[in-house]
């Protein structure tokens, strides 16, 4: 009798980070989304402030009721590839997606989205509770990030990074892309009270999260808790890119 070859490269430490790599997930079962094979990444169960998603619409997925259509909930979708057309409805207004597309959905909103062509496309999907300040308010934003310019992330020459979204105090959140050239690093230890959910797109990083050094590679998902210290080297001879979470413009509450 043989048995399968058990192991794994995930990490979990509730409260502190965890990296899950893609051979290590199941998928889920989503009430009113069709369609689709998506995989829950991130969970207030592990401590994340959101839940995160990523997986497969599949041609003619869709969302069958709205999603994140709750009272006070923001969320976000970004297609990170695929052949096939994402039509996003946000609030009446539609546009179609394509790899690189993404939306930004304010908590006064929800989303629907469906698969209008004839191939799948991958997707990451988030949701969390809008913190609200007085006199601010989100609003929706659509678009693709290569579209956006990057620039040097710290004035670092080997370091480059997108903003998603408008860097706007009605904005509790941001979604960023991070890209190191081979060799490029963070200029410190960074460890701060923001929390990130960092997926992998392309290359390999060795990244210190908390007293760990973890080598991760392209699809794995990593969770920051904050004050979690963090940084990574870009190791390889390509580049490490990832799109993450930042929570931002707001005061701790107590």
């Amino acid at each position: 009798m043989s048995f399968p070859d058990l192991k794994t490269r995930s990490v979990v430490k509730p409260g502190t980070y965890a990296v899950i790599p893609p051979e290590g997930r199941v998928i889920n079962v989503i009430p009113g989304i069709e369609g689709c094979e998506l995989s829950i990444v991130g969970s207030p169960k592990i401590g994340c402030s959101f839940v995160q998603y990523v997986g497969k619409v599949k041609a003619e997925g869709q969302t069958t009721k709205p999603f994140a259509a709750e009272s006070g909930i923001e969320s976000f979708i970004y297609v990170i590839d695929g052949e096939g057309e994402l039509k996003v409805t946000i609030g009446g207004e539609s546009k179609t997606l394509s790899a690189g597309g993404y939306a930004y959905i304010p908590d006064n909103k929800a989303l629907e989205f469906a698969n209008t062509g004839r191939d799948e496309v991958r997707i990451l999907l988030y949701k969390q509770r809008y913190i609200p300040a007085e006199g601010m308010q989100p609003y929706t934003v659509f678009g693709n990030v290569h579209d956006i310019q990057e620039d040097n992330y710290m004035g670092l020459p080997q370091v480059w990074i997108k903003d998603l979204l408008p860097v706007d105090i009605n904005f509790d959140m941001n979604f960023h892309v991070l890209s190191f050239d081979p060799g490029g690093c963070h200029p410190f230890i960074e460890t701060h009270v923001q929390e990130h959910g960092a997926y992998l797109l392309e290359g390999e990083g060795i990244y210190l999260l908390g007293q760990d050094w973890v080598q991760t590679v392209a699809e794995d998902f990593i969770w920051f808790g904050p004050f979690t210290q963090q940084a990574c080297y870009g190791t390889g001879d390509s580049r490490f890119t990832y799109i993450y979470s930042k929570d931002c413009h707001r005061d701790v509450e107590i």
